[in-house]
Formats: C-alpha cells, structure tokens, sequence
C-alpha cells in the first residue's frame, strides 16, 4: 500500500534505517538509556539537542544522494513530510536555519539540498525559515572527503551571521550528520549571535560502525 502522502509504500517506509536505537539526546549517538554521552559530558558541543530520523545506511543513504547529487528535488518533500511526523510536538523553536552553502558551491549545485527540505518543515509547522542571516564565508572541500581533525580545522570561521538572534530557540536544519563538525561551527557562531538554545534537525544520522 502506498502512502499517499509520502509516494511511497508503507512497507518500504517501515525497512527504512529508523534511528530508533537508545542514544545521546544531544549529538545523537548511540548511548544507554538515552542518556547525555562522555563525549557532550567532557566536551559539550555548541548545540543542545539533535533530532535524526535515520541512520545513514541504505537504502536511506542512497536516496539522499539522488536528492544532493542526481538533483531529485521532489525528495525534499518527502523528506520534509517525514521529519514533520517525527519532530517531537513540544518545544518548537522561534526559527528554522538551513545549513548554508558557499556560494561557489551553491552554483555547482544548482540548489541547497537543506533550504528545499527546511521550504516544507517551516511551511508545515508555520514557522519562520530564515535563509539570510547566516551564510557560508569559506570554500573547503566536501566534509566527507576528511579525517575528523581536519573536518574540525576546516570549519573554523566558516559562517557568518549578519543579525542578532538574542534569546532565540533556533532549529539547524541539514540532511546529514557524520562527525557534527559543520553543524557545530554554524550552532557555535549562532550562538554568538545571541540564540539561546540550539538544536540540529537531520535527516540522517552517521553512527560509527
């Protein structure tokens, strides 16, 4: 049977990698009982909080990539429709910011893979989707290409915000999470921007193997 709402079949949306293991309520690792982690306990990251539907593993995986790299734009409702059902109702934040691009890279790309699924969140939970305030201000090669020290030292100052954002609860929307370095730079310049609480909605989740 298909989920009309979805376009697709509910038995392929139940073999989907859910990330429904116990895990860190902050970073989004596995962690028993749900509880804070060693790694948040010793070195806290900038955000507060992380909500991942999935583990990065196939099918999901692959069908990220079609969206990001085979330019499946339609995906992005689909992936926004999934991340509105499991979004906790409570606590919603005062804005959403997708995860910006450089601009060298958004022309490549042709669109920002998180604004097309942040249009659909923010639409649907009637919230602010605030695409300006925070840019891109350093070109570096794609994350995934790094070891976990250079993915850190590769975004230092790699984000600007242009507004004050004091007292905000604030949502960084991206469509993955792998070690948490980009998310962590845009949550910590955020923050000096004056935000009160920051949280990161991802579609997936990388979890060590």
């Amino acid at each position: 049977m298909k989920n009309s709402a979805l376009a697709i079949c509910t038995d392929c949306l139940h073999d989907l990698p859910w990330h429904t293991q116990e895990h860190c309520p902050q970073c989004g690792l596995l962690s028993t009982g749900n509880q804070v982690c060693g790694h948040c306990l010793t070195s806290s990251p900038a955000f507060d909080a992380t909500q991942a539907l999935f583990r990065y593993e196939y099918p999901l995986d692959a069908m990220l990539q079609c969206y990001k790299y085979g330019r499946q734009l339609t995906m992005a409702d689909i992936f926004g429709e999934l991340m509105i059902q499991r979004l906790p109702a409570s606590a919603r934040p005062d804005v959403i910011i997708p995860m910006p691009l450089h601009p060298q890279r958004l022309q490549e790309r042709g669109f920002n893979q998180a604004v097309e699924i942040g249009r659909m969140v923010a639409k649907r939970l009637q919230l602010p989707l605030d695409i300006q305030s925070c840019s891109r201000i350093k070109p570096a090669p794609p994350q995934v290409s790094l070891p976990l020290k250079e993915r850190v030292k590769n975004m230092r100052n790699a984000f600007a915000c242009n507004k004050k954002l004091d007292g905000l609860r604030v949502a960084l929307l991206d469509d993955v999470m792998t070690t948490g370095a980009s998310l962590n730079a845009l949550a910590s310049t955020v923050k000096s921007a004056g935000a009160a609480h920051v949280e990161c909605w991802t579609i997936a989740r990388t979890l060590p193997q």
